[in-house]
């Protein structure tokens, strides 16, 4: 069973290195590199993007390394298509625009609020062998194999994506992690992860938590009945 969010405890049983278990390991595949066609935008302002909005197109900007901001235009149904996959964060995007292929990262796309339209989208410039900041969502396998969620444990997910640093030919599709041997009260640290060759976690200062394997309902309840009857023996 699997609950997402939630805070994760420390202590406890909690104290394992990566060599005493065989969580991990793996990036799965990396992530394929989108084409998205575009088009320059003539005129800028508010008045100009609600008409390009009305014609199916989603205003866009590509902007850094080192040159002038180059605004464009991008049909609405592939963004949104692209946008769909799972990865479009963590994907290169050559944008197609003029005869030429910019290679970008996604770094910003603004939502309507109430029809969750793409209304607005940020494209960074990525050179050749760069790196960049990503999060990569994560997955968790073997269930089956880990006593705590056996026994009737749940699965707390605390990080549902993981912020990374890497090349941009190198990002990974996503993380997988095995939760083989994991028991109830036990906890999955970054540093049980063994992150694809040329990645690293972009964060550097803790040994932050991504899942928990929580007690059973029924474990809890027992547990506080016995606490509760040891104190009226006491009494």
């Amino acid at each position: 069973m699997v609950i997402p969010g939630g805070v994760a405890e420390r202590g406890g049983t909690d104290e394992r290195s990566a060599t005493d278990i065989n969580p991990v390991l793996k990036g799965k595949s990396m992530s394929d590199t989108l084409t998205l066609p575009a088009e320059t935008r003539e005129r800028a302002g508010k008045g100009a993007s609600r008409a390009l909005r009305r014609d199916g197109r989603v205003p866009a900007v590509v902007y850094g390394g080192n040159e002038e901001p180059l605004a464009i235009h991008v049909e609405e149904k592939e963004l949104s298509r692209q946008l769909g996959t799972g990865h479009f964060f963590n994907s290169i995007i050559e944008v197609e625009v003029g005869g030429k292929k910019l290679r970008t990262q996604p770094k910003d796309v603004a939502f309507h609020p109430v029809s969750d339209r793409p209304l607005h989208a940020d494209f960074l410039r990525v050179a050749k062998g760069a790196t960049v900041h990503v999060n990569v969502p994560v997955v968790f396998e073997n269930e089956e194999a880990s006593p705590g969620l056996k026994r009737g444990g749940v699965l707390n997910i605390v990080r549902h994506d993981l912020e990374l640093v890497c090349d941009a030919e190198k990002i990974p599709h996503e993380i997988t992690i095995d939760v083989t041997g994991f028991d109830v009260g036990e906890s999955i640290h970054i540093s049980h992860v063994s992150l694809p060759s040329g990645v690293e976690s972009a964060i550097t200062d803790r040994d932050f938590t991504i899942a928990t394997i929580a007690a059973p309902s029924a474990l809890k309840s027992a547990e506080g009945d016995t606490t509760q009857t040891d104190g009226e023996e006491a009494e």
